[in-house]
């Protein structure tokens, strides 16, 4: 939990009294490799900070495994569409290896926010961050040839090519695993 506290008072301003308040919306939990955050048609009614390990956002499209997101350490993960519309998941998030998360509960957080005015502007700054990234990676495919996606991965996200298979990183930059290959090589 002092990972998550710390990560906030970088993010923006946080007084001790609405870390008390907040602290009333979080949960710590434990996920083993291959357990589910949330299931392909669940509501997302949290989100989730990640402490140590990562997981994953994947969808199935034809009997094959589609990559959408990856969420390492001092990330936060959640389907930003469920969670904001109250719609069913499109996607599943897996832990990818043994997950330490705090979780954010998004009813207790809602009502949060308006006992603390420095809990809404986190909750607008992590939704902001999500999307942002978001964006990012849904850009990538049309202004970056597959090369030049996986060559952005090499220099921003080092750690991720140690971390992750070659079968999955290459669904997530929308390649094969050859293809993939080939570029490493080079």
């Amino acid at each position: 939990m002092e990972n998550l506290k710390t990560y906030i008072q970088r993010l923006t301003t946080f007084s001790p009294e609405s870390w008390n308040i907040l602290s009333g919306c979080l949960r710590e939990q434990v996920f083993s490799k291959g357990e589910r955050l949330l299931k392909e048609g669940e509501i997302c009614n949290a989100i989730y900070f990640i402490s140590s390990g990562y997981c994953k956002a994947s969808y199935n499209q034809d009997g094959k495994e589609m990559n959408t997101a990856f969420y390492f350490e001092n990330d936060f993960a959640t389907n930003t569409k469920s969670l904001i519309n109250g719609t069913e998941s499109e996607f599943e998030i897996l832990a990818c290896e043994p997950l330490h998360v705090v979780r954010f509960d998004k009813a207790a957080l809602l009502h949060a926010y308006t006992a603390s005015r420095e809990i809404e502007t986190l909750g607008r700054k992590i939704l902001e961050g999500i999307v942002a990234r978001q964006e990012e990676h849904v850009k990538s495919f049309t202004l970056m040839t597959p090369k030049q996606r996986f060559e952005n991965l090499v220099r921003t996200r080092p750690e991720f090519l140690q971390r992750v298979s070659l079968t999955q990183t290459a669904s997530y930059l929308g390649m094969s695993r050859e293809t993939l290959s080939r570029l490493r090589r080079k």
